[in-house]
């Protein structure tokens, strides 16, 4: 078969270049000095300087809780882009694999053909055309025709066995064409996985160094809560719950913190404000329903408690990069699993991926019209367009359910507001 040109090429572009990741940078961590027991014993003896030991430890509380949620921004986008990246890579497999059986089936039927055309160029051969008959064989594109013609005015050419030469042709220029795509498809799969394996790579490393940070920060995070106490005669689980407050309250004004982060880095109830400054709880929805709190169907109603309920049985759970459960979470892998258990379908696995589909579907709504079931997008600023790196369910009453990030659990928070993105999606819409 191999004499037989294509006639047509099919062009194979090259693989488009890969983005390099681009996640927020972290500024380098800063050695706190934090205060001892003796420095508390100290400070009691003195009211100005009781005064100024709590200001000091709250100082180092709020900077705890602000670079926890930088650490935990840096971690959720790098592990939102490798989950992308996994996606392009896992799309491109596909595409590999189905070009893949296209060419082989191709050179199956450029097989049978050319069985069939050597019958007819042996017979040519024979009968005197054997100069004009091996040309064929190796024509270019532009000298097929001619010589099909010449054939055709030596009276050694039917109209048949010219259609089977150029179904020959034709067949053994779709093997090949389809050949070079395959090729293209195999290197763009390769080029695909290593970057989705340096993504992951990447990924797992900022995890782990956040995880780390933010564990370390909580063990000096108990110790803080109980000097507080002390210093103010009250008790460690008090200056605990005031602390998150005020991490709440700053996330909600969008001064506090960050939106993956939010909360303490010690507490498990975390942060959030009760209404949203972008959010509420009434309002018309854009895209179907009557807003707020209300659902407006039976089936949707059904379908969204179930997955409320199917994510409140997760609470406790470990956040885990990647999981979809049984036995750890990510952001996505809990709404992607709460909603399936549903039937619902809202995307694959991963906060873009989740926005895109629903945005594609029609099912936005303006965040401001929210109601239980609804799931929140984080982006940086809150971006309509940039990656998302988080995505939670809103609860009703200001709260959410998220799967927030190493090392700590799945939990309801309040809503956070720094950097939301103004539409939720509505899965039941």
């Amino acid at each position: 078969m191999a004499g037989l040109t294509a006639l047509v090429v099919v062009g194979v572009g090259a693989a488009p270049a890969l983005a390099a990741p681009d996640a927020p940078r972290v500024p380098a961590a800063v050695t706190i000095d934090y205060p001892s027991w003796d420095d508390i014993a100290a400070a009691q003896q003195n009211e100005a300087a009781q005064r100024a030991e709590i200001a000091r430890i709250e100082g180092i509380l709020a900077q705890q809780q602000a670079r926890a949620a930088q650490l935990a921004k840096e971690a959720l986008t790098r592990q939102e882009q490798a989950l992308q990246a996994q996606n392009a890579a896992d799309a491109a497999a596909a595409s590999a694999q189905r070009l893949a059986g296209q060419a082989r089936a191709a050179n199956d039927q450029a097989e049978a053909s050319a069985a069939r055309a050597a019958q007819i160029l042996a017979q040519l051969a024979r009968t005197g055309g054997g100069d004009v008959a091996l040309s064929l064989m190796s024509a270019s594109n532009g000298e097929v025709d001619a010589l099909l013609a010449r054939l055709g005015t030596m009276g050694r050419l039917s109209a048949s066995s010219e259609g089977i030469l150029r179904r020959a042709i034709y067949d053994r220029n779709t093997a090949s064409a389809l050949e070079d795509q395959a090729d293209a498809a195999r290197a763009e799969r390769q080029q695909r996985a290593d970057a989705a394996q340096r993504a992951y790579t990447e990924a797992q490393s900022a995890s782990d160094a956040a995880a780390a940070e933010v564990a370390d920060q909580q063990a000096h995070a108990e110790v803080l809560y109980a000097q507080l106490a002390q210093l103010k005669n009250t008790t460690a689980e008090l200056e605990r719950e005031r602390a998150e407050g005020l991490a709440a309250e700053g996330a909600g004004s969008g001064s506090g913190g960050s939106g993956s982060g939010g909360g303490s880095t010690g507490g498990s109830s975390g942060g959030g404000n009760s209404g949203g400054s972008t959010g509420g709880d009434s309002g018309g929805s854009s895209g179907g329903g009557s807003g707020g709190d209300s659902w407006p169907t039976a089936t949707d109603q059904a379908q969204i408690a179930g997955a409320i309920a199917y994510a409140r049985a997760q609470l406790g759970e470990p956040y885990v990069y990647g999981g979809a459960g049984p036995n750890g979470w990510d952001c996505s892998g809990l709404t992607l699993m709460s909603y399936s258990s549903q039937g619902v379908y809202i995307g694959i696995h991963g906060s873009t991926s989740q926005y895109n589909y629903l945005a594609s579907t029609g099912r936005l709504v303006r965040t401001s019209n929210w109601q239980a079931g609804d799931l929140l997008f984080y982006s940086d600023g809150g971006s309509t367009s940039g990656t998302k790196y988080h995505v939670a369910m809103y609860i009703g009453g200001g709260q959410m359910i998220e799967a927030p990030y190493a090392p700590l659990a799945v939990r309801i928070v309040g809503v956070r507001t720094y950097d939301l993105v103004p539409y939720v999606g509505r899965p039941t819409l």
